[in-house]
């Protein structure tokens, strides 16, 4: 089955960054199949027809890795009939609740102290090395479902960039997928029109000042150095990405290759 997404998305209007991973292409000169691995930002706003959408894409699992701090925010995903839903949180590449009442509510000064002179990127760049060292078992989860039965797939967190970002990538290492495409693939969340939306609780014209934005983008991009730092975690680790997923994940050779006949053409 091959499904076309419309680059717009012009059907999703309640839910963000969302696309088909179809296509990529692998070392070995195959590509990713269309319509069976799918990631998004969190399904809670989806309206109606955004439902309707999804249900049409005969999705087998949903893998929601939001914590509890992330649904109380948002709220739960809709359901989609016939659509099992797995819900394996990871950490929050933000600290989860508190933080993201800071984000949302911190006065200037108090953002400059905790985001400034490099902080914020340091802080998703050690986001970025602990979900790779210390959620193998989430990881390890997914890629064993996806070779079994689980496709249909769509993954998603709050915002589709980092935890969801990260398990794509994983995926598409196990998959063989060139690091260029898993890489280009990674900062397609840097779209205007797939960008978490930067919410801020004051309404004077100084809560979305530029030094402000320029404080926070380092939580709402995608950066090439923040999936550097999982590769690199994964060679300092584990010496390279065969050891991490045979050693670190449990997925041996006949598991990957079941797992590229259900995912590559």
């Amino acid at each position: 089955m091959t499904q076309q997404i419309p680059s717009t998305e012009p059907e999703l209007a309640g839910v963000r960054n969302f696309r088909d991973v179809g296509g990529l292409p692998t070392a070995d000169g195959r590509r990713v199949r269309h319509g069976v691995l799918f990631r998004s930002g969190h399904l809670a706003h989806a309206t109606d027809e955004d439902a309707a959408f999804l249900s049409g894409l005969g999705l087998h699992t949903i893998f929601d890795f939001r914590n509890a701090a992330d649904q109380k925010l948002e709220g739960p995903d809709v359901e989609l009939p016939g659509v099992r839903n797995v819900n394996l949180p990871l950490s929050d590449p933000a600290d989860g609740s508190e933080f993201w009442k800071m984000v949302r509510d911190g006065e200037i000064d108090q953002l400059r102290g905790i985001l400034g002179d490099g902080k914020a990127a340091g802080r998703m760049i050690a986001s970025y090395r602990s979900i790779i060292k210390e959620r193998t078992a989430e990881h390890a989860r997914v890629l064993h479902s996806l070779a079994e039965d689980s496709v249909p797939a769509l993954m998603h967190c709050a915002a589709g960039k980092d935890r969801a970002g990260l398990s794509i990538a994983v995926t598409l290492l196990a998959l063989g997928v060139e690091r260029e495409a898993i890489l280009a693939d990674y900062l397609e969340s840097n779209a205007k029109h797939r960008r978490y939306r930067v919410r801020r609780n004051a309404t004077s014209a100084a809560a979305y000042s530029p030094e402000v934005m320029e404080l926070l983008s380092p939580l709402f991009d995608a950066r090439a150095e923040y999936l550097a730092a999982a590769e690199e975690t994964i060679e300092e680790t584990w010496g390279g990405v065969d050891a991490y997923l045979e050693e670190g994940l449990g997925l041996s050779p006949e598991t990957r290759e079941r797992l590229r006949d259900r995912l590559l053409d």
